[in-house]
């Protein structure tokens, strides 16, 4: 997993409530396990016309936001099912950081295990981040991981907090078989000595 410490992009400004991980993916997608190749998916629904092509009127759509890394959404992101495909999709589409102020919990904790970070800003400085992102490609917004900040276009800082353990593993690229394999010269140990006392199993 790829780690997460600074990055500094363009936002792209979604503001709608209570976007669940269907309208993230569609069902459509969900054929495949590989996680590659599924930010043509992202937001289908909104990114194109029934005909398949694209809707110029969404924000990822627009010149300005093609390359966005950051995406600023209304309130509850990621609510419905637990598909991992909605971070799947995020992460090949470009998008390293969300920000909202609340997060449905299990699609929180993918986006962690996929090397997303989700931010969770009150309401007023949601606003102010939306405002920053609506004002195109020159506005960047900068995230610090390890001093946990954003940072606008025009100086403003918004602090914001995450647990340790989250943290860390972000700021390390440890997915759960990264922290498995951290421990591999205790399992091997182990292993080793439980062959000795059992070598018939």
């Amino acid at each position: 997993m790829q780690p997460f410490t600074t990055l500094t992009g363009i936002a792209a400004p979604l503001p709608i409530m209570n976007v669940d991980t269907d309208m993230i993916i569609p069902k459509d997608y969900l054929k495949t396990i590989q996680r590659t190749g599924l930010g043509k998916g992202l937001f289908a629904e909104m990114r194109y016309h029934d005909d398949g092509s694209e809707n110029p009127d969404f924000v990822l759509n627009k010149p300005a936001y093609r390359k966005a890394e950051i995406l600023v959404a209304g309130d509850n992101f990621g609510t419905g099912s637990s598909r991992e495909h909605a971070p799947w999709s995020l992460l090949d589409f470009g998008i390293r950081c969300v920000i909202s102020t609340s997060f449905a919990d299990i699609f929180y904790n993918n986006c962690f295990k996929n090397g997303i970070l989700p931010i969770v800003v009150s309401k007023a400085d949601l606003d102010k981040l939306m405002d920053d992102a609506e004002r195109g490609s020159n506005a960047r917004i900068s995230i610090d991981l390890p001093a946990q900040e954003i940072r606008g276009p025009d100086g403003g800082v918004v602090k914001f907090d995450i647990d340790p353990f989250k943290k860390h593993c972000l700021l390390n690229g440890l997915d759960d078989i990264g922290l498995t394999l951290e421990k591999s010269a205790a399992i091997a140990t182990y292993e080793a000595k439980a062959a000795e006392a059992r070598p018939w199993a």
